[in-house]
């Protein structure tokens, strides 16, 4: 007889998370799981993301610097001012690159997600919160992508459409599990939505429109 060993999404159970994302919920609504990014895999998206692109900008930059101080004798100080300060703007693409690395840590702690039995709530920011509010109804797209670091680090970002809008949950661990059961939910409330489960005949079931949290664990047969 298989042996069955039960796995939750997150067993981080020492993850103090800040209570925002509960005084959210409506009156019935509860929590079946929530997440946040990964940290190591969110930090080294955050320096590889335009880490490339800033190092050949920054090396075109100071090779112009140094041609302009090897061959620019003569040239009047303000001359050189004017082209310094020019050049502090014309870093921008390196100066945004250092701000998006610089910020990362702390995006990363205010950056949560949550499935809930109505729901998606995603959390974003750096200085406040950012609470986005997703009814599974309104999903019209759920992408997963895994890039060479999520691949180290055994995680993968799940890009959700709705309406115009578009929203990343990044750096999430077990990405393929979480990707099925996301797509899985949001087919059961649409169908649900179209073909009421009191239209439908005897012998159709319908789709399961009722989550708890037992129902996000995965099984693993051994």
């Amino acid at each position: 007889m298989k042996k069955i060993d039960e796995k939750y999404f997150i067993k981080e159970k020492q993850v103090n998370y800040n209570p925002t994302l509960e005084s959210t919920l409506e009156e019935g609504e509860s929590i079946l799981w929530r997440a946040k990014p990964l940290r190591k895999s969110f930090l080294l998206s955050a320096f590889f993301r335009y880490f490339f692109f800033a190092i050949i900008w920054l090396i075109f930059d100071t090779s112009f610097v140094i041609m302009m101080v090897m061959f620019g004798d003569g040239m009047p100080w303000f001359v050189y001012l004017i082209l310094g300060i020019a050049l502090l703007f014309h870093l921008m693409p390196v100066w945004m690159w250092v701000s998006g690395v610089i910020s990362a840590s702390r995006r990363q702690k205010i950056e949560e997600y949550a499935f809930t039995n109505k729901r998606i709530l995603v959390k974003k920011g750096f200085i406040g919160a950012n609470i986005i509010t997703m009814p599974y109804s309104s999903i019209t797209s759920v992408n997963l992508r895994v890039g060479l670091v999520e691949r180290m680090c055994k995680v993968g970002d799940i890009y959700l459409v709705y309406g115009n809008q578009k929203v990343t949950l990044e750096d999430i661990v077990d990405p393929y599990f979480i990707y099925e059961k996301l797509q899985a939910i949001a087919n059961d409330i649409k169908s649900d939505i179209i073909y009421p489960n009191a239209l439908r005949p005897d012998v159709n079931p319908g789709y399961k429109t009722s989550y708890k949290e037992k129902d996000f664990t995965k099984h693993i047969n051994k």
